[in-house]
């Protein structure tokens, strides 16, 4: 069979890339072309668009880039068209995503849809264009099935693809590996998670790198994107005594007492390798304020949204600041304060399914592609 697959982010690329591997093994005839990134492109996808030159944060910044986010749409419709595919698999990224899910839905080719976007956070009037023109929901987590359901959606929970990636017999460098290579001197690590895109990184990287000097027994350590270059961060890091270490993010939490981190996936990752953090949030003040008046939960990290009650500290916009900052993890840091957030971690894997996620992802699309019809 033919999959047209749209990933627009890092962590789309990182999934996507899962569940080719395990439909390459579940249809030997499968061919794959869509949107996404280096690890898609190494599973056998035929890319047409990197996305290096997909992500956009905020409303203010979508609208400065309308004119590029257009013609985009436009040459993935007709490329949809001239690669006719049996399935067209979009992968989160709802702002372009949804609106190529209409267009495929008027072009009756089937849509499946992986990871869903946050409809329950903010955009439950979504849900209707996902109701006509989405085949089949696959949710990585647990609440969104019961969500989708009660729309009349068909929803599967094949549980989170992250446990396929973070798992006990994963290969990690040992500490003083880890150290040696990366010219770390042998101090408790502190890890820094500042995001994958250009402009979040630029905002929320200058905060935390204010804390440093507060912490002069540790060492901090940038999780630099593969997508972006070092020079990048040197530019923003300068004389501050911070390492950087790129492609290593996993290795770098393995070995790390605590972690400041951008919401988003990353927090969710932490959180899976038992890393004690404080979520951070700063975007486009205009933006926010339009975000603040529609957004419908009470936290934003991936955390404290599946436990449903507060595990982790959350800084979100005039929130984070250097005081703050300095304050939550000082607080973070002491003995006793590790063991509570430990428990609320193991709670919220509990609740995520268990590993192989994209193999069941993959399998249920497999046998709903080989039905006579998926509604």
């Amino acid at each position: 069979m033919k999959y047209y697959i749209i990933a627009g982010e890092a962590s789309g690329d990182l999934h996507a890339s899962n569940l080719v591997r395990e439909l390459s093994l579940l249809d030997g005839q499968a061919s794959f072309r869509g949107w996404g990134g280096d690890l898609m492109k190494k599973e056998g996808v035929e890319l047409v668009r990197h996305i290096r030159d997909l992500a956009f944060m905020g409303f203010l910044e979508v609208v400065s880039h309308l004119p590029r986010i257009l013609g985009n749409l436009k040459f993935c419709e007709n490329d949809i068209l001239q690669f006719n595919p049996d399935v067209l698999i979009l992968v989160d990224y709802p702002g372009f995503n949804l609106r190529i899910a209409r267009f495929a839905a008027s072009r009756r080719i089937r849509v499946f849809y992986y990871i869903s976007p946050q409809l329950w956070a903010w955009k439950s009037s979504r849900v209707k264009t996902i109701r006509d023109t989405v085949d089949h929901m696959f949710v990585i987590l647990p609440f969104e099935q019961e969500f989708y359901r009660k729309y009349g959606v068909n929803a599967d929970f094949p549980g989170h693809p992250l446990l396929d990636v973070i798992h006990e017999g994963m290969k990690l460098k040992d500490r003083s590996e880890f150290l040696r290579m990366n010219g770390l001197e042998d101090k408790p690590l502190i890890a820094l998670l500042p995001g994958s895109r250009k402009m979040e990184v630029r905002s929320m990287l200058s905060v935390m790198l204010e804390v440093i000097p507060s912490f002069p027994d540790h060492r901090f350590v940038i999780a630099a994107a593969p997508s972006l270059p070092e020079d990048f961060y040197t530019s923003i890091t300068g004389n501050a005594k911070v390492g950087v270490v790129s492609g290593q993010t996993y290795d770098l939490l393995s070995n790390s007492v605590a972690a400041l981190v951008t919401s988003g996936t990353a927090t969710l990752e932490t959180a899976l390798m038992n890393v004690p953090q404080i979520v951070c949030y700063r975007g486009n003040a205009v933006s926010y304020e339009i975000a603040r008046r529609i957004v419908k939960v009470d936290y934003i990290s991936l955390v404290n949204l599946i436990a449903r009650r507060s595990v982790v500290k959350e800084l979100i916009q005039n929130d984070f600041t250097r005081e703050s900052l300095d304050r939550e993890l000082k607080q973070l840091l002491q003995p006793g304060n590790r063991e509570p957030v430990l428990k609320g971690y193991r709670q919220v894997k509990d609740m995520l399914g268990g590993s192989g996620a994209s193999g069941r992802a993959a399998a249920k699309m497999v046998q709903y592609l080989t039905e006579k019809s998926v509604k």
